[in-house]
């Protein structure tokens, strides 16, 4: 499996060939709470890297979620939409929100590893 980046927003992808898989954190479900409604795009839409592509409804706020690269959503996660908490469940396997078809898979430098990740965290928190 390759690996997870993040962006700064709480957003992750993993890479996987010309497809990104797109979620959130599980530190960004932690925050939002539990998962009531989550808002897809459509297959086949285009994205731009930090573009609003989705938006989740918790039990606390609804919240905006950016592409973290661009391209052409090729699928989307429809288990999401008879289990929205499968987000806080899962966040960063089986809660994924869409696939992306990348155009530049060279935006990847303007994501975050894991580990820069968590001191951006720790950053956040301090």
């Amino acid at each position: 499996m390759s690996a997870t980046l993040y962006t700064k927003q709480h957003e992750w992808a993993r890479i996987e060939g010309e497809i990104a898989i797109v979620g959130i954190s599980a530190y960004a479900a932690e925050q939002l709470g539990d998962i009531v409604y989550a808002d897809l795009p459509e297959k086949g839409a285009t994205v731009a890297r930090g573009g609003e592509i989705a938006v989740v409804e918790s039990v606390k706020a609804a919240s905006e979620i950016y592409a973290p690269l661009s391209g052409e959503v090729a699928e989307i996660n429809a288990a999401l939409e008879g289990d929205p908490e499968l987000v806080n469940r899962s966040p960063e396997k089986e809660g994924w929100f869409l696939k992306i078809r990348l155009s530049d898979v060279g935006e990847r430098r303007h994501l975050l590893s894991a580990e820069d990740y968590q001191r951006f965290l720790q950053e956040e928190s301090a």
